[in-house]
C-alpha cells in the first residue's frame, strides 16, 4: 500500500497549481457534504415537527384520558419500528410531541394540503439542536439559547456546551452583558463538527434508514442484550427490572443501561456500560445513579442498590462495583461473595465483543 502511494506521488504533477486545485476540490466537496447534511436535517425537522402535531391531535380526538397519549406513543413506536425500522422508539416519539408541544404556533396555518417542504421553511436550525433545546424548560432561556445559535452559527457542540454551562443564566447576571454575549459568539476547537460528522450523525442515519457502520450504538445495543441474558443464565438470584430505565435529577434527564434485582441479597443491580475507558466522572456518575434508587426505586425493606460499571474498550474492559455506599462492612463482603466476579464478566464481555466485531467485519 505504501508503495503504491508513493507511485502515485511520483506520478502526480509537481506544480503549485495542482496542490492548489487539489485544497479547491476537497473544499467543494466539504461544502456539498455540510449542504446535504443541512438540507436532510431541514426536511427532518419539519417531518418530526408534523408527527409531533398529529399525535397530538390524535390524542385530543374526545380521548381524556392521562394514560391515552402514552398508549398511542407506545403503539405507534411499536408499529413504525416494525415498518420502517430504528428511529422511532418511544423516547423519538415523545421528543417529537415535545417539539410540536413548545413550536405549536410556528407554522402559521396548517393544512392537509400543506407539504413538509413548506414547513421547513418555518425551522432554521438543525433537529439535532431543538433535541438538545428540548432538554430547556425555561421558556425564555430557550429561546435565548435558540436565537443565539441561529445569530453566531452555533453548532451542535458548542449549543451543548453553551446550556451546560448556564451561559443564559451567566448573561442574565452579568452587569456587562454585551461582552458577555460577544465572548459567547466565539467557537472553542471542540465545538467543530466535521461535514463527515454531520452526515454521520446517529440522527440523520435514522431519519435516512441507513445503517452506520461508524456508529457504536449497535454494538452498546448488542452487549447489553447478551449481558442481560448471561446474568440471567448464571441462576434464580438475578430478576430483570428493566433496561434504559429513565431517571430525572434537577432539569437533567438520565438513562440507566440495566437494572436488575437480586433476590439473594435484596437489592437492585445497576448497571451502567461504557464502550472507552474508565474515568472517575463514572465513579461518580454511578453514585449519582445509587444515591437516587435508593431514594426513588428502594423499597423499605430492601438493601441498599450497588452498581456495576463495565467499561467494555477495545484494548482493555474493566468490570467494576460501587460497594461505597453500603452501611458495613460485612453486607459489603456478603455482596462480593453472591455476586458475579468480576474478571468472569470482563472475560464475558471481551468474548462477546470480538464475535460481533467479526460478524460486523463479515457483512458484506
Amino acid at each position: 500500500m505504501a508503495d503504491k502511494e508513493k507511485r502515485l506521488k511520483k506520478q502526480a504533477p509537481a506544480t503549485t497549481g495542482y496542490d492548489v486545485m487539489l485544497s479547491g476540490v476537497v473544499e467543494l466537496l466539504e461544502q456539498a457534504r455540510s449542504m446535504s447534511a443541512r438540507a436532510v436535517n431541514t426536511i427532518m425537522t419539519a417531518t418530526y415537527w408534523e408527527i409531533g402535531r398529529r399525535i397530538v391531535v390524535h390524542e385530543q380526538l374526545g380521548k381524556n384520558k392521562a394514560d391515552y397519549g402514552k398508549q398511542v406513543i407506545d403503539l405507534l413506536a411499536a408499529d413504525l419500528t416494525a415498518k420502517l425500522g430504528r428511529g422511532f422508539g418511544r423516547r423519538n416519539l415523545f421528543q417529537m410531541r415535545q417539539f410540536y408541544t413548545y413550536y405549536p404556533n410556528i407554522v402559521q396555518t396548517v393544512s392537509a394540503q400543506l407539504t413538509v417542504s413548506e414547513i421547513a421553511d418555518c425551522f432554521l436550525l438543525p433537529w439535532s439542536h431543538y433535541v438538545r433545546l428540548l432538554s430547556v424548560e425555561n421558556q425564555e432561556a430557550r429561546k435565548f439559547y435558540e436565537a443565539e445559535a441561529l445569530r453566531g452559527g452555533w453548532s451542535v457542540r458548542q449549543l451543548d456546551r453553551q446550556i451546560s454551562t448556564l451561559y443564559y443564566e451567566r448573561t442574565a447576571l452579568s452587569r456587562n452583558k454585551a461582552a458577555m454575549l460577544k465572548k459567547g459568539e466565539k467557537p472553542l476547537a471542540e465545538d467543530a463538527v466535521t461535514p463527515e460528522e454531520e452526515i454521520r450523525d446517529p440522527l440523520v442515519l435514522e431519519f435516512l434508514g441507513l445503517k452506520d457502520e461508524y456508529s457504536e450504538n449497535d454494538l452498546e445495543e448488542a452487549l447489553i442484550q447478551h449481558l442481560e441474558s448471561f446474568l440471567l443464565e448464571l441462576g434464580g438470584d438475578f430478576t430483570f427490572v428493566g433496561r434504559q430505565r429513565r431517571l430525572r435529577i434537577g432539569d437533567s434527564w438520565y438513562r440507566v443501561d440495566l437494572l436488575f434485582f437480586h433476590r439473594r441479597l435484596r437489592c437492585l443491580v445497576v448497571i451502567d456500560l461504557k464502550l472507552g475507558k474508565f474515568t472517575h466522572a463514572d465513579s461518580g456518575q454511578m453514585h449519582m445513579y445509587l444515591n437516587y434508587a435508593r431514594e426513588h426505586w428502594t423499597n423499605p425493606e430492601e438493601n441498599p442498590p450497588v452498581g456495576l460499571i463495565i467499561c467494555a474498550q477495545k484494548d482493555h474492559a474493566l468490570a467494576h462495583y460501587a460497594l461505597e455506599n453500603l452501611p458495613n462492612k460485612v453486607l459489603a463482603a456478603e455482596y462480593k461473595l453472591a455476586l458475579p466476579d468480576e474478571k468472569a464478566l470482563v472475560e464475558e464481555i471481551d468474548k462477546t465483543r470480538a464475535i460481533l466485531e467479526q460478524q460486523r467485519k463479515a457483512k458484506p
